[in-house]
C-alpha cells in the first residue's frame, strides 16, 4: 500500500529517493515526504497529494535547489535518505500525518507501511515518560520508542531492535538517525522489503520499481528480518526469535523500469490492455504439451503423487484475484472432478472446517503481497494442506511461503485496476484446471481440444481490441449514468463481478455485479430506463437463460449492453448495443469477455475526467489486512 524507500552510497540521495517514490507512485496514496542527511544538516520534507506536489514544494522552499542535490541549503553530501508515500490508516490525509516521522529531539526518523495494532498502549506509556506526538498516526510512536531505549543503548541496531519487540501488527519501517550518519537501519513483519545491492551504494523499497535505477541485484527481506546498510556493506540479523546475523539469497531482477514506462500510450491501463495478447503468449510459453493434451509446471512435478489423490481444494484471494477464482472452481469440478470452493483469502483464517494432506489450497494474487491471502496461506500450512500461489511478483512472500508457485509473467502491472494480470490469472487456473484432469483420468483428446483452443485465445483478444474505437463511443454515451448492473452465469458469473469491479474502481460509477439468475430475485425492482445492464451471454450452456434476462430487462425500459459470440445476431433485435468475442470454449469465454469491460471501464474513467491509472482512495498492493 504505502511506498518505502532508502538510499545509502556515493550519489546525492535526493533524486535517487525522489525517483524511486514516482517508481512506486501506483501503489496508491494520499500524501508524500523525505528526509535526507549530509554531514551537517538533516532536511524533513512533506506535502500532502502526489510526489509532483512534493517535488513542487522542495522547489518552493528552495528555489536554487536542482538536480544537484541539497549544497544550496547547507546539506553539501547528502547521500543517504528515506522517503514514503503513505496510504492512510491512522490519521486522515494531511501533511502532518505524512511520513517520515522523527521523535522529540528530532534525531530519528522513520518510514512505515502496515499497522501497529497496540500503538495506542504504547503511545499511551511515552506519554507518561513525557514524549511528545504531533500525529495521529501509530507510526510516530515508533520513532519514539527508538529514541527511548536510546536513551540506554547506543547503538542503533540494537535500540532499534528492543523497540520492534514491543510492537504488534504489520511493519515494514526503515529508519535514519541524525547521530548515525552514513548508517540506514529497515526491518520487516508482514509488510515486505526488498534491498538492493550496488557498488558502493545499497537501497531498500517495498518495491522493486524503486530499486532498479540503481541495481537488479536483490534481496527478498523475511519476515522478522532486520538489516543495517551502509554504503559499502549490508548486515541482516533476525530480530523477532533473535537468531543473529542472517544469509539471505541474491537474485537478480530480469526486467527492468523500460518494461514499466507508458511507451507512447496516454496511460499505464491502456497499455496493459493491449499487451494482453503477448501476456498470455508469455503465460503459455514453455507450459502447454499439445502432444498429450496436457500442461507442465515445474514446481508442481513433486508433488504429483499428492495431486492426484487430493479430495478438496480452496481458491483463495481478494478482488480481481477472488473473481478469476471462480473460473477455477467451475473448471476444477468439471475437468478434474475435484469439489473445488472459492474463499475470501480474508475469511478462511476463520473456518472451522477441517483441512488435511489430501487437500490444497490455491492462493491468488498479482503482487504476492496480499495480507488476507498470506495468512491464508499459512493457516492453511498449520493445518497440513498443501498449497498452491499464482501470483506475478517473483520472490514476493506468497511465492516464497507456498509449496510450489506458478508465475504468471506477464511482467509489471502498473495500473491499480489489474488487466493483464487478471486475464493471465484466469488462464492459470484452467490450465491448472487441466494439468491435475489429465493426471485424474481425462483422455488425452480432450486435452489436446483445450490445448488447440487456449493457443487461438491471443489472437482472439487482437481481434476484440479492435472494437476499442466502437467501446470508445459508447462511454461517451453512458458516461452520465451512476447505476449499472453486470451479469453473467455460470463461467461469466466470474466476468459480472469482475466487469462490476473493474467499472466501480476506475469510472466511480456504481456497478454491481450480479449472477444473471439472481436478477428476478430483488434487483430487477431497480430496472428502468435510466438503468442500463451489461449482459454477457456467449453461445454456450446458459445462453437461453441469459436471452430470458435480457428480454426482461428491456420489458422494464432497461439499456442493454450484451457481450455475446460473433455470429450471433439475434440479440441485435432485443439488445441496445452488441459487442462480439470470438467464439471458444464455454470455459475460455470469461478471458475474452473480461476484455471489452477493460476498455469500457478504461474509456469511462477517461470520459468521466478521472485518474486511470491511480483511482481515488485504492491501492495496487494491499499489504494490510
Amino acid at each position: 500500500m504505502c511506498g518505502i524507500i532508502g538510499y545509502v552510497g556515493k550519489r546525492e540521495a535526493l533524486p535517487v529517493v525522489l525517483e524511486g517514490l514516482s517508481r512506486m507512485e501506483y501503489r496508491g496514496y494520499d500524501s508524500a515526504g523525505v528526509a535526507v542527511l549530509g554531514s551537517d544538516k538533516l532536511v524533513c520534507i512533506k506535502a500532502k497529494g502526489k510526489v509532483n506536489e512534493l517535488k513542487e514544494k522542495i522547489a518552493r522552499i528552495f528555489p536554487t535547489l536542482s538536480a544537484s542535490g541539497l549544497r544550496s541549503v547547507g546539506v553539501r553530501s547528502a547521500s543517504i535518505g528515506i522517503g514514503h508515500t503513505r496510504w492512510a490508516t491512522h490519521g486522515e490525509p494531511s501533511e502532518r500525518n505524512s511520513h517520515p516521522h522523527t521523535d522529540c529531539s528530532g534525531d530519528i526518523f522513520v518510514a512505515h507501511n502496515g499497522i501497529i495494532e497496540n500503538f495506542q498502549k504504547l503511545k499511551d506509556q511515552l506519554l507518561k515518560k513525557e514524549h511528545r506526538f504531533v500525529s495521529d498516526t501509530d507510526t510516530e510512536i515508533i520513532a519514539h520508542l527508538i529514541e527511548e531505549y536510546s536513551k540506554k543503548e547506543r547503538n542503533l541496531s540494537k535500540a532499534i531492535h528492543l523497540a520492534l519487540k514491543q510492537l504488534r501488527g504489520a511493519f515494514g519501517i526503515v529508519v535514519l538517525s541524525r547521530n548515525h550518519p552514513g548508517t540506514l537501519v529497515a526491518a520487516r513483519f508482514g509488510s515486505p522489503l526488498i534491498l538492493g545491492i550496488g557498488k558502493d551504494e545499497n537501497i531498500i523499497a517495498s518495491d522493486a520499481t524503486a530499486i532498479l535505477s540503481i541495481t537488479n541485484s536483490v534481496i527478498y527481506l523475511n519476515d522478522g528480518d532486520m538489516v543495517t546498510l551502509t554504503d559499502g556493506s549490508y548486515e541482516i540479523s533476525d530480530f523477532k526469535n533473535g537468531n543473529g546475523k542472517q544469509e539471505r539469497e541474491t537474485t537478480l531482477i530480469e526486467w527492468s523500469n523500460n518494461t514499466a514506462e507508458r511507451s507512447g500510450y496516454p496511460h499505464f491501463m491502456l497499455k496493459e490492455i493491449m499487451e494482453q495478447p503477448q501476456a498470455l503468449r508469455d503465460t503459455m510459453r514453455g507450459r502447454l504439451v499439445p502432444g498429450e493434451g496436457t500442461v507442465k509446471f515445474g514446481g508442481l512435478e513433486q508433488f504429483e503423487d499428492r495431486i492426484r489423490d487430493l479430495k478438496h481444494i480452496i481458491l483463495a484471494g481478494m478482488g480481481t484475484a477472488r473473481f478469476t477464482c471462480l473460473v477455477g472452481e467451475y473448471a476444477l469440478e468439471e475437468l478434474a472432478h475435484i469439489s473445488a470452493k472459492v474463499e475470501f483469502g480474508s475469511e478462511f483464517a476463520y473456518r472451522t472446517s477441517a483441512l488435511a494432506e489430501t487437500d490444497a489450497l490455491i492462493a491468488v494474487s498479482q503482487s504476492g503481497e496480499t495480507a488476507d491471502t498470506l495468512n491464508a496461506v499459512r493457516e492453511a500450512k498449520r493445518r497440513g494442506a498443501l498449497t498452491f500461489g499464482i501470483v506475478n511478483v517473483i520472490g514476493s512472500s506468497i511465492a516464497r511461503e507456498v509449496d510450489a508457485g506458478i508465475y504468471n509473467h506477464v511482467g509489471p502491472e502498473i495500473a491499480v485496476a489489474s488487466t493483464k494480470a487478471s486475464t493471465s490469472q484466469v488462464l492459470l487456473h484452467l490450465m491448472l484446471a487441466l494439468y491435475l484432469g489429465r493426471l485424474r483420468g481425462l483422455s488425452k483428446t480432450e486435452g489436446q481440444a483445450i490445448i488447440r483452443a487456449i493457443q487461438k485465445l491471443p489472437a482472439h483478444i487482437e481481434k476484440i481490441l479492435e472494437s476499442a474505437p466502437k467501446i470508445k463511443a459508447l462511454a461517451k454515451k453512458y458516461k452520465k449514468h451512476e447505476h449499472f448492473f453486470c451479469l453473467g452465469r455460470k463461467y461469466n458469473v466470474a466476468s459480472a463481478f469482475e466487469g462490476a469491479l473493474k467499472l466501480k474502481e476506475c469510472s466511480y460509477i456504481h456497478v454491481e455485479g450480479i449472477n444473471t439468475a439472481e436478477l428476478k430475485h430483488g434487483p430487477i425492482s431497480l430496472i428502468d430506463k435510466n438503468f442500463p445492464s451489461i449482459v454477457i451471454a456467449p453461445k454456450d450452456s446458459v445462453y437461453e437463460k441469459n436471452k430470458s434476462s435480457i428480454q426482461e430487462i428491456k420489458a422494464r425500459k432497461g439499456p442493454v449492453i450484451a457481450i455475446t459470440t460473433e455470429g450471433n445476431k439475434e440479440l441485435e433485435k432485443i439488445a441496445d448495443t452488441v459487442l462480439y468475442i470470438p467464439k471458444t470454449l464455454e470455459m475460455l469465454s470469461p478471458i475474452l469477455a473480461f476484455v471489452p469491460m477493460q476498455l469500457f471501464a478504461y474509456y469511462l474513467a477517461v470520459e468521466r475526467g478521472n485518474d486511470v491509472d491511480k483511482p481515488r482512495n485504492l491501492a495496487k498492493s494491499v499489504t494490510v489486512e
